[in-house]
């Protein structure tokens, strides 16, 4: 995530999740959201929008996507 994200790593599992669960065309997506997340609806909106712009950043190739590195079952970032 981009370095203007608001959450910590596992806020933004429930975060992401939440917006699989609520795509596009569900009533009410926001408000939803920001229930599942304790974010007042301004903060989801905000957090979608540094989402959209991270994909775009990332699609367009000026950000590389990060390196993983297995180590036995897990799965870590590589720094």
């Amino acid at each position: 995530m981009g370095s203007n994200s608001i959450l910590n790593h596992r806020q933004m599992k429930v975060f992401e999740n939440a917006l699989a669960i609520y795509d596009k065309d569900t009533p009410d997506r926001w408000q939803n959201i920001s229930k599942i997340t304790g974010m007042t609806v301004e903060q989801v909106k905000r957090q979608y929008q540094l989402l959209v712009e991270d994909i775009e950043q990332i699609e367009s190739g000026k950000v590389p996507l990060p390196k993983y590195k297995t180590s036995g079952t897990k799965s870590f970032y590589q720094l």
